[in-house]
């Protein structure tokens, strides 16, 4: 392989995973599952891999489940659970350890901007911002770190942690499997993924309608 062609490989097959789910099942087999833990665990628990499909991915996995005997929904719930929850608790200490010494050191791998709104966005909603950035992309690899940087106590993150992966993982898996092989939903995927990151923002644009209006 050609080595100018690496960025163009990294960003088809991996960056975009989730199209090439079944071509990898009957290439590796159960294999598969470590990929997708590592993929989940990478998105939400390295501040470098932000990039990485998260919400399409579950989505994916979840409708495949429903047909291919080779991914077991159980397995897959599980294992995606688990690198969700332990992602975010790694990018909590690497933010409590390494955190500020990362920031003031002006690492190019991570983008100030991002960790901007991860800020801003744990500044207004607290604790709760552990749940609702599971459902965002990009912040959800930032906020943990960002937790991490400041002064939440780690028991109330990791409640929240396993709370906000539960239901993103849940969510996302099992709305693959009931709905994903809908020849409609198959023949457009694209849009449909488009449509399920839209519902998954609608929890943070319900917390800032509630604090802009002052209701408690």
């Amino acid at each position: 392989m050609d080595i100018s062609q690496i960025p163009f490989y990294f960003s088809e097959y991996i960056m975009h995973f989730d199209k090439y789910i079944p071509v990898v099942m009957a290439s590796y087999g159960s294999l598969i599952y470590f990929i997708l833990f590592m993929i989940i665990f990478c998105e939400t628990g390295l501040v470098v891999t932000p990039f990485l499909p998260g919400d399409s991915l579950l989505f994916a996995c979840g409708a495949l489940s429903a047909t291919a005997n080779s991914l077991h929904f159980g397995t897959l719930f599980a294992i995606c659970l688990t690198a969700a929850i332990l992602g975010d608790t790694s990018n909590y200490w690497i933010g409590e350890k390494f955190g500020q010494k990362l920031l003031e050191s002006h690492n190019r791998l991570i983008k100030p901007d991002h960790v901007e709104k991860a800020q801003k966005f744990y500044e207004k909603h607290g604790p709760k911002a552990i749940f609702l950035c599971r459902f965002v992309p990009i912040v959800r690899t930032f906020a943990p770190f960002v937790a991490g940087i400041g002064t939440m106590h780690y028991s109330t993150f990791l409640h929240y942690n396993v709370i906000g992966g539960l239901t993103w993982v849940g969510l996302f898996t099992g709305a693959g499997y009931f709905f994903g092989n809908i020849p409609f939903v198959k023949e457009n995927f694209s849009h449909v993924a488009l449509g399920i990151i839209i519902v998954s923002v609608l929890p943070i644009v319900y917390e800032f309608i509630k604090a802009k209006t002052g209701k408690e």
